[in-house]
């Protein structure tokens, strides 16, 4: 029965109850005796199992009983809650079956979608609309979309497979290699807000990430680029982060920016990312460079899809081009 309503579910596109906020997207189901849920949909984020994964508050407002995850017990699962009709979200199909992750650290929200639930469908992001759709097995790229590939770590071993997307934007002439993170948080500080203009609720908006390294390399080159001091302090006051603006970003063979990244240790992407990607980044890209974006990644594939909504424009000739949708 369970695989029945899997293959039905990904037969069919479904429109995620979803409430768009500072340029993240937060899935917002409500189950069948009326609780509402509210999950941030983090294409690089879910832990080290990159799972959709609720609070253990939350598992007990929810009434569900933990139990260990067959395929790795010292992951504490729970039966996905039962949704109400329309207001459900596509069942898990991981490494722990259709149950849901339990992490017992605080958290602000009531959890995550990460990245290896999402890893096994096929989703649009459409920063323009404000809506997430997890699009059916017919789905096909819009006539004008770009697309560019994607690369995972790969494993033999059942359930092993990780899903933290890596993509290529060039940047001052350059390929670069960064992970796609839907989640990519900013936390600016006065001086960062008014100089990049980032949108906020509650003192958090989105933001690009790249290391303390290329943020060196490129300061060199171009003195000119604006560099923030202390202009990001997501990690607490005690430290703060530097903010540099980018000119121009090509990603998919089309053209965006200025676009603000935001600086990171050079360990958080060559070290630790890299243990769960296919190879190491210098950062990620986050919602201030997909919203002008209908994106949507067609993770069995392997392929992200864009399409120019607005604040974009074809990349030029020595800038990187992607195949246009058909």
């Amino acid at each position: 029965m369970l695989a029945f309503l899997l293959a039905a579910a990904a037969a069919t596109a479904q429109t995620v109850p979803t409430d768009y906020q500072a340029g993240h997207f937060y899935a917002t189901p409500r189950t069948a005796d009326g609780q509402a849920l509210r999950l941030l949909v983090d294409t690089g984020g879910g832990g080290a199992a990159g799972m959709y994964w609720i609070t253990a508050k939350a598992a007990e407002r929810l009434r569900l009983a933990t139990s260990p995850c067959e395929a790795d017990a010292s992951l504490h699962v729970v039966p996905a809650p039962t949704f109400a009709a329309g207001q459900s979200l596509p069942p898990p199909d991981g490494p722990c079956g259709a149950s849901v992750m339990v992490n017992k650290l605080p958290y602000d929200l009531d959890g995550q979608l990460g990245a290896a639930y999402l890893g096994t469908r096929t989703w649009t992001f459409d920063y323009p609309a404000r809506r997430l759709i997890a699009a059916g097995e017919g789905w096909k790229p819009a006539a004008g979309a770009h697309s560019a590939p994607l690369g995972f770590r790969r494993s033999t071993g059942p359930g092993l497979d990780l899903y933290f997307p890596r993509i290529v934007a060039r940047i001052d002439g350059q390929p670069i290699d960064f992970l796609l993170d839907t989640g990519a948080t900013a936390h600016p500080t006065a001086a960062g807000k008014q100089a990049s203009g980032t949108e906020t609720v509650h003192g958090e908006g989105v933001t690009s990430y790249i290391t303390t390294g290329q943020l060196e390399r490129w300061h060199a080159a171009h003195p000119d680029w604006r560099v923030i001091e202390n202009g990001d302090d997501l990690g607490g006051p005690g430290h703060p982060s530097r903010l540099i603006e980018v000119p121009a970003l090509a990603i998919a063979g089309w053209r965006v920016g200025p676009v603000w990244f935001t600086e990171r240790p050079d360990s958080a992407f060559h070290q630790y990312m890299a243990q769960m990607m296919d190879r190491p980044t210098e950062g990620a890209l986050g919602g201030n460079v997909f919203r002008s974006f209908r994106m949507t990644l067609d993770y069995p594939k392997a392929t992200a899809w864009f399409v120019c909504v607005r604040d974009c424009q074809a990349a030029r000739p020595s800038e990187p081009q992607r195949s246009p949708g058909r």
